[in-house]
């Protein structure tokens, strides 16, 4: 079992940062500040709100980066310049630390590695990434608003995050739930199954990726919500 350590950030910028905000998200890959031991980072806007819509937000994102282990994932959150700028221009910061328990498929050909074992309870968090194939977008898309109209309904959602690294094309949801049993209760009915369903038989996909975690050092709030 591997030591890897996930971080999670979701911000909300203030208003009159918003494009600041958006040259970051648009030019930080070009930044030369590299954490030790990262293996993979994906900096992501977020749909109208920060839920997983097509309409954008200006002022919504999500940062996901993932490290070696958790000497590497702290010294991160103390160190990063976007982090900085974020505490200094948000509305609303939330940051979790995660450690994955459960991984299908690939992101951008990487594969995370499992490094704990699946707790005993909650909470859990769970992400969903997804490349999708310019001929299946519509549909793909005609069925996303019943699946967040039933995830914001559901019953043990904690934190829920539309994010992206593209428009249209290159989706992910970022979901904390107070159990397992209450995740796999929205999984496995209404809206989000139908969905799923039909982009499997559907062939939807050119690269996916599940995967569920163990999240901890969960610090600030995300549309109002904190994990104390």
């Amino acid at each position: 079992m591997s030591n890897q350590v996930a971080v999670m950030a979701l911000v909300n910028i203030k208003p009159q940062a918003k494009y600041s905000g958006i040259a970051r998200l648009m030019f930080n890959r070009f930044s030369l500040y590299r954490p030790q031991g990262l293996l993979l980072q994906k900096h992501m806007g977020s749909g109208k709100n920060g839920g997983f819509l097509i309409s954008p937000s200006g002022t919504h994102q999500g940062l996901f980066c993932l490290f070696e282990g958790l000497e590497q994932a702290n010294r991160f959150m103390h160190e990063s310049p976007l982090l900085d700028w974020y505490r200094s221009h948000a509305s609303e910061l939330f940051t979790v630390k995660l450690r994955a328990y459960s991984v299908k498929g690939r992101w951008s050909g990487h594969q995370l590695q499992e490094s704990t074992s699946p707790p005993t309870s909650g909470p859990i968090a769970s992400l969903t990434r997804a490349s999708i194939k310019p001929t299946r977008a519509l549909s793909f898309w005609s069925k996303a608003p019943s699946a967040q109209t039933d995830l914001q309904q559901s019953a043990g959602c904690l934190i829920s995050a539309g994010i992206g690294e593209a428009p249209v094309l290159r989706q992910a949801t970022f979901t904390i739930w107070n159990s397992q049993a209450a995740m796999d209760a929205y999984a496995r009915s209404g809206a989000h199954l139908t969905a799923i369903k039909a982009a499997m038989q559907g062939n939807y996909f050119s690269e996916s990726m599940f995967a569920r975690f163990q999240p901890f050092d969960a610090e600030g709030s995300w549309k109002g919500r904190t994990l104390d």
